[in-house]
């Protein structure tokens, strides 16, 4: 049996030329998988939004939620960790389709090796603006002041912010780099006093990455599934990164 680890899926992006397609793909990939799959962990940004009342959720998504809903209900273990997209994640789809929902990092013991997860919004050093959106987007009164506006404004406005924060990054040709240095020096100062530590997997940078952080550690940046469509497989071979090409 083998884990998974696969994250930045971004369903319902508004760059999507398709999106009913990228949806489609990554429910072929779970479906390709649920023979050898013990658990799937999902870093961060899965949807590219998401916001849930108390009383309703968003439209969408319906095959990409059955299928994790399917594989929850065969026994396979699933983790989802909210990224920067998609943290407004409550009690909806952990009920529903029976998984595990952490913000933040998690610490894991897989088949005899120590695992650091996150997303890697959190990880490493970010702008001021970042870190002042970032906790803006966790303050419970702003979260309750956000839910008051009917969901008219808010969806299109939260597809507009992606769509610009995007191409702007890309537009740059920076954040990546500097996003990618940020997780590389967190990843190697938390070892010095986390020696038992044997990877770091982190997704949100969009680039694939595979480097060493100690001579027995290593770091996985796992990519995207906008380009790259990109993951981790922990299986017979040990750890390896793999491109998702279809059948």
């Amino acid at each position: 049996m083998s884990t998974y680890f696969l994250s930045d899926l971004h369903l319902g992006a508004p760059y999507f030329p398709d999106s009913k397609e990228s949806e489609r793909r990554i429910v072929a990939f779970l479906d390709h998988i649920k023979k050898d799959a013990s658990a799937i962990y999902l870093l961060g940004d899965i949807l590219d939004y998401w916001y849930e009342y108390r009383y309703v959720v968003p439209r969408g998504f319906v095959r990409f939620f059955g299928k994790l809903a399917e594989l929850s209900d065969a026994g396979i273990r699933i983790v989802w960790m909210k990224g920067n997209h998609d943290i407004w994640i409550y009690d909806y789809l952990p009920s529903e389709l029976g998984i595990e929902v952490v913000d933040g990092s998690l610490t894991e013991n897989i088949d005899g090796h120590k695992f650091y997860l996150a997303h890697g919004d959190g990880e490493g050093k970010q702008s001021r603006s970042f870190r002042f959106i970032r906790s803006l987007f966790r303050n419970r009164i702003c979260q309750r002041a956000f839910s008051a506006i009917h969901p008219r404004w808010t969806v299109p406005f939260a597809y507009r912010w992606s769509r610009h924060s995007r191409m702007e990054g890309e537009s740059r040709g920076l954040p990546d780099d500097c996003l990618l240095q940020g997780l590389r020096k967190f990843a190697r100062e938390y070892h010095l006093s986390h020696p038992e530590i044997d990877f770091f997997i982190f997704g949100h940078v969009h680039v694939l990455c595979r480097e060493k952080v100690a001579n027995d550690c290593e770091m996985i940046v796992l990519g995207e599934w906008i380009h790259t469509f990109s993951y981790a497989i922990l299986g017979e071979n040990g750890l390896e990164l793999r491109k998702w090409r279809g059948i």
